[in-house]
């Protein structure tokens, strides 16, 4: 499938899922989120981890990041978003930089976002819809504005984050605003490319290699070893490897920790058979 019109199923499916919630659908996610008291993660300069997967399936750990955010009181709150390859030339140039090329011979190396006089890619991403309905039917509910919230979405960093384009502004952006981000930090299965040999439900193996492989790349952006964690996102299929170099180099070293693992199976997408499936983790990063 094109990949455009891959991202844009995702977005027709999201949505489709959460208008099948409902209002009250969205709010029990919410209540749910309240299993954790996160705030102080926040207020401390860490930062939380959220996946993009199935609403229902891991909706109520975005809650948990929701409440966090609106807990703290916070003015700003900065959400780095990872960018998916809506087009071949996309994929192509993640492909080139993984392989060594200089992420700057790429035109789509830079951080975009709203107000950013840059690519547009970041529009038609799928990531950050059930944060963006959370956190309306959130502050609905509470009868609150909320805190001016600004999205970023990296893309190539390539083991260098300081040369990224608009990473000073980033920095300045996330001075005195509280920071989340989202991830799928491991897909797995048959859909996504792993030989039917080695694919493992999640509870016949699947989350001891998820839980394993999100553990190693915590452990890569508490060393900031940059390349490695670029690296590491390529093998294991996790598509936080721009947002977690940046967010490294921005906060510097953090230890991460997983609060939830869920499974949000994906095979109905891809046309192909179970596993075909992502790992959905509530993580914390709080600072060394």
């Amino acid at each position: 499938m094109d990949r455009g019109a891959l991202i844009q199923k995702f977005v027709d499916l999201y949505g489709a899922e959460h208008d099948a919630l409902g209002e009250p659908g969205n709010l029990e996610l919410l209540d749910q989120g309240r299993q954790w008291n996160l705030a102080p993660v926040l207020e401390a300069g860490g930062i939380l981890l959220f996946p993009h997967g199935r609403p229902a399936d891991c909706g109520h750990q975005v809650g948990a990041v929701v409440n966090a955010v609106l807990d703290s009181d916070a003015d700003t709150c900065v959400f780095v978003s990872v960018l998916h390859a809506s087009s071949e030339g996309m994929q192509d140039a993640r492909v080139q930089v993984a392989a060594g090329e200089n992420p700057a011979d790429f035109n789509t190396w830079g951080i975009q976002g709203p107000g950013l006089d840059f690519r547009d890619d970041w529009k038609r991403d799928h990531a950050p819809t059930t944060f963006r309905r959370l956190l309306a039917a959130e502050t609905k509910r509470r009868g609150i504005a909320g805190p001016r919230v600004v999205e970023r979405f990296p893309y190539l960093a390539g083991g260098k984050p300081h040369q990224l384009p608009g990473v000073d502004e980033f920095a300045s952006l996330c001075e005195n605003a509280v920071v989340v981000t989202t991830a799928d930090s491991f897909h797995h299965g048959i859909g996504y490319g792993t030989p039917p040999e080695d694919s493992y439900a999640p509870e016949a193996g699947g989350f001891e290699l998820a839980t394993a492989s999100i553990l190693k790349g915590c452990q890569l952006l508490q060393q900031q070893d940059y390349w490695g964690y670029n690296q590491h996102c390529v093998a294991d299929n996790s598509d936080h490897r721009d947002a977690g170099q940046l967010l490294a180099h921005i906060r510097g070293p953090m230890k991460g920790q997983i609060l939830d693992l869920v499974a949000s199976e994906f095979g109905d997408v891809y046309d192909a058979p179970a596993p075909s499936w992502v790992a959905a983790a509530l993580v914390t990063y709080t600072l060394i």
